[in-house]
């Protein structure tokens, strides 16, 4: 819990220096179609190739895009994230991270307890390729991804969409719009 603690706080004051950057919110519309993309990735350090269409064959897509990775707030989201895992996962959504920032610490990030625990995959996105098909970028830093999470349904479009550089709401938001999908068949 102290460690939970010690997260909150710190992503308290990235969101306070965070506020003063002026990001962009044109994130991609609901129903519209998401980008097709594979990236290099990594689960509990190891190394693999996401796609997202093999992804969207096993049901839900979370893909959440993030500054980061070993910054306050990417600390703080991935972990959030790895703690709801097993709420994604009885939903039978996939989760990925994203990321245009520190892609050399991935590897890392991947597998520390305090961050994503081995428990989901994040993926580098070197030159924020992907991110500008998302429209999310971080505009005072266009090399870095903004915090902009996306579900998208095994159909391949986006059902919902959620930007905000505070990391706090991130995985209730899409824990919440992955459980309104109807069920699968």
């Amino acid at each position: 819990m102290h460690t939970l603690l010690k997260l909150a706080a710190a992503a308290a004051g990235a969101v306070g220096i965070a506020a003063f950057a002026a990001p962009s919110f044109a994130a991609l519309k609901v129903d519209t179609k998401a980008p097709d993309f594979s990236a290099p990735a990594y689960l509990a350090g190891k190394p693999f190739t996401f796609s997202l269409a093999d992804a969207l064959k096993k049901g839900p897509v979370v893909v959440y895009f993030f500054p980061a990775a070993h910054t306050p707030g990417c600390n703080l989201e991935a972990h959030l994230f790895s703690e709801a895992i097993d709420d994604f996962k009885a939903q039978h959504a996939t989760v990925i991270g994203v990321t245009a920032g520190n892609t050399s610490e991935l590897a890392a990030f991947s597998k520390e307890t305090e961050h994503c625990g081995g428990k989901f995959p994040v993926a580098a996105d070197p030159g924020a390729k992907i991110a500008k098909q998302y429209d999310a970028v971080l505009s005072q830093k266009p090399e870095w991804s903004n915090r902009t999470s996306y579900v998208i349904a095994p159909s391949g479009n986006i059902v919902h969409v959620y930007s905000d550089l505070n990391p706090n709401m991130h995985v209730k938001e899409t824990l919440d719009a992955v459980k309104a999908l109807p069920p699968a068949h």
